[in-house]
């Protein structure tokens, strides 16, 4: 029997949402939440028009400015978003683009080429969900200007004076509205910084002058080379193994833009754009890009004789070891998997970048045979390790309940079977390990202790890595298996947190671990599973207070609070997690109710990519500079 409902259903129940209040109402369908990423977002959109403009031809330099009280200001040389009544709507098509959803020049009309636009709902939702907005147009010898609150127009669209001689262009400032994102947030210049580099790269020819006033720090990008660049930037730590290969080819309208260079290393990096937008779930262009290249190596290395007919053809993976590729589409009507572009569906790019990425780097291949010849040793290489690993992965993964390894003899796991309700606790040494087993909650809890340093997997294949007795007992323990065959499904924890000391050696594990689960079980932190512990730093004990200060700004806050200098209370400074007793460390690192755990996400895996190859990489001068850089921003080396 149906349960009648006691509220009412009809049609004056049906609500309608006018204008730009459904963005206000839901704005994760328009820019993917109220987060950081989201408020970023919102920049990127006001930005995307100022590229579309570039992409037409009619605009070569973008200024962005972050002001003090977090305001952004976005300002483009391009033709002006047009000011004259719009035969439709009846109002200036400057109001009609900054107050209506679907709204703008990409809809056929012929003013953009091809564009970032999807939905055309970019600065629109970037106005509703803005406390205040402004926008100046230079056009025709005037400056236009109207004023937004909340979406909003506060009057109409007024010409204020006259342009500057020769200057055209659009200018935006808009001041995010702190009741849509209500916590603590702020824009991050070096993800900023990152994307807009991105930009530049996939927009040939554009200045992008990046000033965060909050910090004064400034970046100007200009790149001539295009893509070309980007993959020489991406490989500028690497070994190589020949020049950038390079092909732009236009056909009905869509440009495939694509740049390969095979180097030394073990890992892949490979980016896609649609648009000038980084679709970081890929599609169909990155699609296409891999399977030409697998197909045109196995093809070459059948031509010269380095793979006889016995012998299988190299697989994706094989063909993707050591390759850093950049694949940029430009497209007239891309259709994207959502608002926020993460992925490129349009079928025919497919078959489009195959095709040219195929013909180039099959010509590039006979034109060039020792480039070719050592770019099919380095597959021939992959593709033996990657047997020796399979043969050694399953001596580590648990295939079923009955054939399987059991767990790890030094993992203290929890009673909990269900992976929602679990955590594990990697520690570093036996004697934090001993107080975690001891200080847990063991009902959820598992702890497992490393010995010692696990092996840097940046410099490593995967059959080196699973001969590792430390990185062999992580993966029993997580149950996920590692490489081509990770299954987060088997996964035994929902959060898996690195526990490390305060001290170089613990940043040093702790940075071998990113490494590892950064190149290895990526997904593992892209569905936000991966966390790490903050223990604190100073115990501070005054009178029959005791408080735990995680920073040095908190151990001066709570001196300040306690009424005490540092002399007078007595201070002890944690150098490792064995110093804590077991209480201590429940108390301040791993109960629920009152610890800090830090969340890892990828914000950008370029960056990521570059860094760790950086950090972690068997080039020594980039991290030298690096040190020398950085040396004196150090606090709390411990010697």
């Amino acid at each position: 029997m149906v349960k009648e409902s006691s509220y009412s259903y009809e049609a004056k129940d049906i609500q309608v949402l006018e204008g730009l209040e459904a963005v206000r109402r839901r704005p994760g369908m328009y820019v993917g939440g109220t987060d950081i990423k989201a408020l970023h977002h919102l920049i990127y959109e006001v930005v995307d028009n100022s590229i579309d403009e570039a992409l037409a031809g009619a605009c070569d330099r973008i200024e962005i400015k972050i002001h003090p009280d977090s305001s952004v200001t976005v300002r483009d040389n391009g033709r002006g978003i047009p000011v004259d009544i719009h035969p439709q709507m009846k109002k200036p098509a400057l109001e009609v683009v900054m107050t209506t959803l679907h709204a703008g020049g990409k809809f056929g009309s012929g003013s953009y080429k091809v564009s970032g636009g999807l939905h055309g709902v970019g600065v629109s939702a970037v106005n509703a969900l803005s406390e205040w907005c402004e926008v100046r147009v230079y056009r025709d010898g005037k400056e236009h200007f109207q004023r937004y609150e909340r979406g909003y127009p506060q009057g109409p669209v007024e010409v204020i004076g006259k342009a500057p001689s020769g200057v055209t262009g659009t200018t935006t400032t808009y001041k995010f509205d702190p009741l849509i994102f209500k916590e603590d947030l702020d824009y991050r210049f070096d993800t900023l910084v990152q994307r807009f580099r991105e930009m530049a790269f996939v927009t040939r020819g554009v200045t992008l002058y990046f000033l965060d006033e909050r910090s004064d720090r400034e970046m100007t990008f200009h790149f001539e080379g295009g893509i070309t660049s980007f993959v020489r930037y991406l490989n500028r730590n690497r070994e190589v193994l020949h020049p950038v290969v390079h092909v732009e080819r236009e056909t009905d309208g869509i440009t495939i833009d694509a740049a390969i260079q095979y180097t030394d290393a073990y890992a892949e990096s490979v980016y896609a754009f649609a648009n000038t937008i980084n679709t970081i779930d890929g599609g169909t262009h990155l699609t296409g890009l891999r399977a030409a290249l697998t197909r045109t190596i196995n093809d070459y290395a059948r031509r010269i004789g380095q793979l006889k007919d016995a012998d299988p053809n190299f697989t994706g993976d094989d063909t993707r070891e050591g390759l850093t590729a950049i694949i940029s589409v430009k497209h007239p009507d891309p259709q994207f998997e959502s608002q926020t572009k993460v992925k490129l569906m349009n079928p025919e790019v497919q078959t489009l970048a195959q095709q040219v990425v195929g013909e180039a780097f099959s010509t590039f291949l006979e034109e060039n045979p020792a480039a070719g010849k050592a770019i099919v040793a380095k597959c021939l290489t992959s593709a033996r390790a990657r047997d020796a690993a399979r043969k050694a992965r399953d001596l580590v993964i648990r295939k079923s309940a009955l054939e399987s390894l059991t767990l790890p003899g030094k993992l203290a796991d929890c009673s909990e079977r269900d992976p929602n309700k679990t955590e594990l606790y990697i520690v570093e040494g036996d004697s934090a390990g001993g107080s975690a087993k001891q200080g847990r909650d063991r009902h959820f809890q598992a702890i497992l202790p490393l010995r010692g340093k696990i092996l840097n997997t940046e410099r490593a294949r995967l059959d080196k890595i699973l001969a590792n007795n430390e990185v062999k007992a992580l993966i029993s323990a997580l149950g996920t298996s590692i490489g081509e065959s990770f299954d987060l499904s088997g996964l035994r924890y929902g959060r898996v947190v690195l526990m490390t000391d305060a001290d170089v050696d613990g940043s040093h594990i702790r940075t071998l671990l990113l490494t590892f689960f950064f190149r290895y079980m990526q997904q593992l932190i892209e569905d936000g599973h991966l966390y790490i512990a903050q223990p604190p730093l100073y115990r501070i004990a005054y009178k029959d207070k005791i408080r735990f200060a995680y920073t040095e700004a908190d151990k001066e806050k709570i001196l300040s609070e306690l009424g005490v200098t540092a002399e007078k209370a007595s201070l002890q400074r944690y150098k490792g997690l064995g110093e804590m007793n077991p209480d201590q460390l429940w108390e301040t690192t791993m109960d629920p109710t009152r610890r800090t755990l830090l969340l890892v996400t990828i914000e950008d895996a370029a960056e990521a990519d570059r860094t760790f190859d950086m950090l972690m990489g068997s080039a020594v001068p980039p991290r030298k500079r690096f040190i020398q850089t950085h040396a004196r921003e150090v606090r709390n080396l411990d010697i």
